[in-house]
């Protein structure tokens, strides 16, 4: 076991960056890189921004990220599953005098429906009444209409083997200022799962990660690093983005 947040601290000091120059090249909030110095984990939106930021952190700074996100799944997410676990357990535990309550109202509730049905038929056979008979019309067949989705999935995953890498990927919603859902490096094998209407994409080394979308895969090749819009297709952010 190790501390987290002084092995980060320490590295940082130790390679003389500060928080305003980290922001601007891990992409990374000056307030989150702080927060896992600090060990507050709860400032971050998510488990899942936690282990991608302190991965990235980590790996930037020169240490083994997977170690950092190895330690964090351990002490902080096995404590939060027992917790949650706790309260699962003790909310399943049903006092018996409600139980005998909910027996009492169903059988209440069986009664007044065999009464009720006693009635219809009474009225029935002694008022002397006919239903006049008719002739059900059926329903007109209508035609399902096929819709498209309207959501699309995106799978990205970095490449294997010995032509793999890793590569930088950050994913927003609609555009570049949308709201994040994915910032971090994926490593070899490692992918993420997305499904949006719309989805912005910055992509570090292109050359290193597989798309697929809706099942399909696509090819996004080349070195340099490239912003995609994807939809129902993937497409150039703009002018010169790929």
């Amino acid at each position: 076991m190790f501390e987290i947040g002084n092995s980060l601290r320490e590295a940082r000091e130790r390679r003389g960056f500060d928080f305003p120059e980290l922001e601007v090249t891990t992409k990374i909030r000056a307030k989150y890189l702080r927060a896992l110095e600090d060990e507050q984990f709860e400032v971050l939106p998510s488990p899942t921004y936690v282990k991608g930021f302190l991965k990235s952190y980590a790996n930037f700074l020169g240490l083994e990220g997977q170690r950092f996100v190895d330690e964090y799944n351990s002490r902080f997410l096995v404590d939060r599953e027992e917790e949650s676990a706790g309260r699962v357990r003790r909310s399943e535990v049903r006092p018996k005098r409600d139980r005998r309550l909910e027996r009492n109202v169903i059988l209440i509730a069986v009664v007044g429906i065999g009464v009720v049905a006693a009635l219809i038929i009474a009225a029935w056979r002694f008022g002397g009444g006919a239903s006049p008979s008719h002739t059900a019309t059926p329903p007109a067949k209508t035609r399902a209409k096929r819709t498209e989705p309207k959501t699309s999935h995106l799978v990205v995953q970095a490449k294997g083997g010995a032509k793999g890498g890793s590569s930088f990927l950050q994913v927003r919603l609609g555009s570049g200022s949308g709201r994040a859902v994915f910032q971090g490096t994926l490593e070899r094998g490692e992918r993420q799962d997305f499904t949006a209407k719309r989805l912005w994409l910055s992509i570090g080394t292109p050359e290193h990660l597989l798309l697929t979308l809706n099942g399909r895969p696509l090819h996004v090749g080349g070195a340099k690093p490239c912003v995609l819009i994807v939809t129902k297709q993937v497409e150039p952010a703009g002018p010169g983005s790929c």
